[in-house]
């Protein structure tokens, strides 16, 4: 019997040195893109008192950085591979080291609206760069199961890392001290990039002349809609003219650039691609997570406010959140392959029910160390979800070429960036909508003439009867105590009502999935007996 030769050529291995020198690269680039975004969003009452501005002034923050960023990597992608990746590197950290100083400058809220902006800027090539160090750390293989998975658990990490530290920060020098922090990490990950090139792609032109027309127009739809998205529910929908006029040129640009994108041999978008019943379910899936997820990034630390705890109160439960979160990633590096994401969605979504069901049974007596289980599975099963459908949506645009590549950023910045903001906002108008409610049912009832409740008021205001001399003031002070109280509780129960209805949104997904799980296997089954 004769027999050929086969030789197996085994994929090339990347060093151990250069392996850890990407990812420590990449998690300080998450990071110093992080902490910018997230230093203001955790610590807007300090920095209210900081600008010498309201909280709904200092929320402008949050908007002007949001607004552009939510596009810009769509051009970026573009960009990068046309002029090469070194020089978008070099201009890229540059850049945002720039931006990161610029910050200590800042002595008002005016310029710090427009430093704030600039900084929405200068992020976006930060978060593709933390994308390909992580990418670069592994081979080909590991590319999409470890590499994903660890880069995309970076991106949760700032938020529970800048509540960590924010409290010794803001001692050092309210926003200069969160500032100097963010502009140290980035200069030291000016270093790190410098010194550990990545690896060259070759030059594509990718910029087409309608580009300019195009991008402009999505970029102010995004925009406008991330500004709603943030300010709403500070606001009001409906009391906010300027509301509804931003909702309506962001829906006339957007519209305007599908009708310029569908009609181009070389789309920014590629429109009938996006609305492809495989992509809209992915979309779906990604959407999903992220209204889900606000019960952790909204929720628990919007009672613990409301319960008037601040971040070092609640430093041990983001310790917490963090390590489930890396415990997640991990998991899903080690377990993640094609056509495995079904088995980890039904797992996340159990997680992400469970703790939401048990956080709803709060009271004003809650206390961090009461949700370390519950906040510890929604951080866990929050990296069990993205990693998954990522690959999926990665998958699909990978069959189809590299040129569809910007077409899935925009599903993924719609879906995280613009959804994350959205999550917020329903989670945040819903419990205010609920405080309403609880508060008409709960004071309705509170007389003075009952027994109790005078007896209540004249406690409370016992506590002004060394400094006022007055009964009827006092009298005043135990009746604006005792609605004080009453709102508190009327907050705790609309935050009740908000987790559980997260949960229920969890159970509605997992009840979906299992559903479609079945309806594929008939259709198998019946392909099968068919053939």
């Amino acid at each position: 019997m004769t027999g050929r030769r086969i030789e197996v050529t085994e994929e090339p291995g990347i060093p151990t040195r250069r392996m850890i020198a990407c990812i420590a690269t990449s998690a300080l680039l998450w990071s110093a893109q992080g902490l910018g975004m997230n230093l203001i969003a955790a610590n807007t009452s300090q920095i209210s008192g900081a600008l010498g501005a309201t909280t709904n002034e200092t929320m402008w923050l949050v908007a002007a950085y949001m607004a552009p960023n939510v596009s810009l990597t769509m051009l970026l992608t573009k960009v990068r591979n046309q002029f090469g990746l070194r020089r978008f590197t070099e201009i890229g950290i540059a850049l945002f080291v720039a931006v990161s100083c610029l910050h200590l400058f800042v002595q008002d809220l005016h310029a710090a609206l427009v430093v704030r902006f600039l900084a929405g800027v200068a992020a976006s090539p930060m978060s593709t760069l933390g994308f390909l160090y992580m990418l670069e750390a592994f081979p080909q293989s590991k590319k999409l199961s470890w590499g994903l998975s660890l880069a995309l658990t970076c991106t949760t990490l700032s938020a529970p890392l800048a509540r960590i530290i924010s409290p010794a920060l803001l001692d050092l020098g309210l926003w200069h001290g969160l500032y100097l922090m963010e502009a140290g990490v980035a200069l030291i990950a000016m270093a790190a990039v410098h010194r550990l090139p990545l690896t060259p792609i070759p030059h594509t032109k990718m910029l087409h002349p309608l580009d300019a027309v195009s991008y402009p127009l999505v970029a102010t739809g995004f925009g406008l809609l991330a500004v709603v998205m943030v300010m709403g529910r500070y606001e009001w929908w409906l009391e906010a003219p300027w509301i509804g006029i931003c909702l309506a040129l962001s829906a006339l640009c957007i519209t305007v650039a599908a009708a310029i994108e569908i009609h181009r041999e070389t789309p920014l978008l590629n429109i009938r691609w996006l609305t492809s019943p495989e992509i809209l379910h992915v979309a779906a899936i990604l959407l999903v997570f992220r209204l889900v997820l606000s019960e952790q990034t909204s929720g628990a630390f919007g009672l613990f406010q409301t319960l008037g705890l601040l971040n070092d109160q609640s430093r041990s439960l983001q310790v917490v959140i963090l390590l489930a979160s890396i415990a997640g990633g991990i998991t899903c590096g080690m377990l993640l392959k094609p056509g495995r994401d079904a088995a980890f969605h039904a797992v996340a979504l159990l997680c992400i029910m469970a703790g939401a069901f048990m956080d709803g049974h709060a009271t004003s007596l809650t206390r961090p160390g009461q949700m370390y289980l519950s906040q510890a599975l929604i951080a866990f099963g929050g990296m069990l979800f993205l990693p998954p459908a990522m690959l999926t949506g990665l998958m699909h645009t990978l069959k189809q070429g590299p040129t569809f590549i910007t077409s899935f950023i925009a599903v993924f910045l719609f879906t995280q960036s613009l959804g994350g903001l959205m999550g917020s906002a329903l989670f945040g108008s819903f419990v205010t909508l609920r405080e309403k409610f609880h508060s008409a049912r709960l004071v309705e009832d509170v007389v003075l003439t009952d027994p109790l409740v005078a007896a209540r008021v004249k406690q409370l205001g016992g506590a002004y009867g060394h400094v006022l001399t007055d009964p009827a003031l006092t009298n005043a002070e135990g009746i604006a105590l005792l609605a004080k109280q009453a709102t508190r509780e009327a907050t705790v129960l609309a935050y009740n009502d908000a987790f559980l209805a997260i949960s229920a949104l969890a159970a509605l997904a997992l009840a979906g999935l299992v559903l479609h799980l079945l309806v594929a296997r008939v259709h198998r089954t019946a392909d099968a007996i068919a053939s």
